[in-house]
């Protein structure tokens, strides 16, 4: 029986395996739940990057070189913004800004981030569910030693430079989420917790992609009471990040670069851990987190690739709850 998977991403990690996803599940068994924290108000428009680099990928819009963005943009109607004295440290290309204009006026008319994010979605033709994590604003804040610091301040104004001491959430008002639990889940992530079998932890960030989905109010506990297979691919090969600050990030918040480092993140969260083969040797360190390890190709260049890996996935949730124990290789 196909099973009905709920996959949990951010970033251009996520958005490769999410592709895969959708090229080997029909519509009605596939949500992907996107990550929100990172969404912030450039010129007046609502940006939320993760949701747009997920629906360009779907869409097959993206582009290539740079994983995030529209494949040929340009920038033109940034330059102008920059001749008129406007701060345009954070790109956006002309197509780009075309999806925020939008999301911006839907939003405006009332309607929910979730409906925003459906009716863009369906203007691109992209069938399956993407859903973003809350229709409220929940805000990643990184603290460093420059102070705290917005993730996009953080991120693209800073490119990651300052030495990060923590990572928090704050709601709309500038509360810390960890203490008023105030932001909850959008509705469609509250169905799809309810309704899936297979819950997939795409290999995105663990602190800057997963952490601010987990925060929202009342889903660590229903992850953790999850009752099908939940399974998490590494987002760290080789010792390294194949993208971004995770690796810099495990470093200064004291864990191990490694793949193990990733999978403590979500110990008591996660049966299967996916390991590349490279970092086969540490299959058993995992292991003593209390997940099944498999060890499987998990860099992700071509659509052949993510494919590949997605019915990797689905072939190894069946056996996920086994009493064999031990390593695995897909």
């Amino acid at each position: 029986m196909t099973p009905t998977v709920l996959a949990l991403a951010g970033g251009v990690g996520g958005a490769k395996l999410a592709v895969g996803l959708a090229k080997v599940l029909p519509p009605e068994r596939l949500t992907i739940v996107v990550n929100t924290g990172d969404d912030e108000v450039f010129h007046g428009l609502h940006v939320s990057p993760d949701l747009d680099t997920m629906m360009y990928a779907l869409a097959g819009l993206t582009n290539t070189v740079t994983g995030w963005g529209v494949a040929g943009d340009t920038f033109n109607g940034l330059a102008l913004l920059r001749r008129y004295g406007a701060d345009t440290w954070f790109n956006l290309g002309d197509k780009d800004l075309a999806t925020h204009i939008r999301r911006t006026q839907l939003l405006r008319e009332g309607g929910t981030l979730s409906q925003a994010t459906e009716s863009l979605c369906r203007s691109l033709g992209i069938l399956h569910r993407v859903v973003p994590m809350s229709d409220a604003a929940l805000r990643t804040v990184v603290e460093t030693g420059e102070g705290a610091l917005a993730f996009q301040d953080y991120f693209v104004k800073h490119r990651c430079e300052p030495v990060a001491k923590a990572v928090r959430f704050e709601d709309g008002g500038g509360r810390d989420v960890g203490s008023t639990g105030a932001v909850g889940p959008s509705p469609a992530f509250l169905g799809a917790l309810d309704e899936a079998s297979v819950l997939v932890y795409c290999p995105s960030n663990p602190f800057l992609s997963i952490a601010p989905v987990l925060a929202l109010k009342g889903v660590r506990e229903r992850v953790r009471s999850f009752q099908g297979p939940r399974v998490a691919v590494s987002p760290i090969v080789g010792r390294e990040a194949l993208r971004g600050p995770a690796a810099k990030l495990l470093a200064e918040l004291g864990y191990e670069v490694s793949c193990r480092g990733v999978a403590e993140q979500y110990a008591g969260l996660c049966d299967v851990f996916v390991i590349d083969e490279v970092d086969r040797d540490q299959a058993r360190a995992v292991e003593a987190l209390g997940m099944r390890v498999v060890v499987a190709p998990t860099v992700m260049i071509s659509d052949v690739d993510k494919e590949r890996l997605a019915r990797r996935i689905l072939d190894m949730v069946g056996g996920a709850n086994s009493e064999d124990g031990g390593v695995r290789t897909a």
